[in-house]
């Protein structure tokens, strides 16, 4: 199985090497690492081609946000998998190969796995499973709900990208659609090994806390009515 592995990065520069690092030792000579990146004025794109690495393939991101940057950085995939990014987390060294075992052994269009979330200054653990801290579990009603899809933890058969492009501008995130959408076309996957270290700081892009029940029920309905659309097509 080919693998692309789709990362957005914008203004990276802190951890990038680190997480490009524990990545590239994962993959084969035909697979790649697609990076959108959204106009970084740090030093992203200077380490980035300093890996002087073909896998290594950066593509300028359509400055509209996470969710298009994660898009565009999709639709350069050409693998047969295609494992989500983030810029600034670390992946356990098995990460791939457990991932794609799971994809040769069951029929699904989506694997999530878990990991251990530690906070960045500090290095201490502040969930030693993310699994265990929201309840994680496959279902696409239950992940309309309370999601559970961790985008830095996905990865999702390429034929599922026809389903899940163009990504609604006015969802919450990108992961949540993803998720359920290869659920409404197949099945998604929990693997309950902790394959990343999920690195939390100052510059998360993503939130773990929780909102209000206003923009909680907002956020569903802004949900349901782009997957009925979706449906349509």
């Amino acid at each position: 199985m080919k693998v692309s592995v789709a990362m957005a990065t914008y203004n990276g520069e802190k951890f990038l090497k680190e997480q490009v690092d524990s990545i590239l030792g994962q993959l084969g000579p035909d697979d790649e690492l697609v990076v959108s990146d959204d106009g970084s004025s740090d030093r992203t794109l200077d380490i980035l081609s300093s890996y002087k690495d073909k896998r290594i393939k950066i593509f300028e991101g359509p400055k509209k946000g996470i969710k298009q940057n994660f898009g565009n950085a999709i639709s350069k995939c050409s693998g047969e998998i295609i494992f989500l990014s983030d810029q600034d987390d670390v992946w356990m060294s098995d990460k791939v190969a457990e991932v794609l075992g799971v994809f040769r052994k069951e029929d699904c269009q989506c694997v999530v796995h878990d990991c251990v979330v530690f906070d960045s200054d500090s290095g201490k653990v502040i969930y030693p499973s993310f699994f265990k801290w929201r309840g994680s579990r496959a279902g696409k009603w239950k992940n309309i709900w309370k999601n559970s899809y961790i985008g830095c933890c996905m990865a999702f058969r390429a034929e599922m990208r026809k389903y899940i492009l163009p990504i609604p501008d006015n969802i919450e995130m990108h992961d949540q659609w993803i998720g359920i959408i290869c659920e409404k076309h197949g099945e998604g996957c929990f693997l309950k090994k902790k394959l990343i270290q999920y690195r939390r700081h100052g510059g998360n892009q993503t939130e773990m806390r929780r909102h209000g029940m206003m923009k909680m029920l907002r956020n569903r309905i802004v949900l349901l009515v782009n997957l009925a659309e979706a449906r349509r097509k």
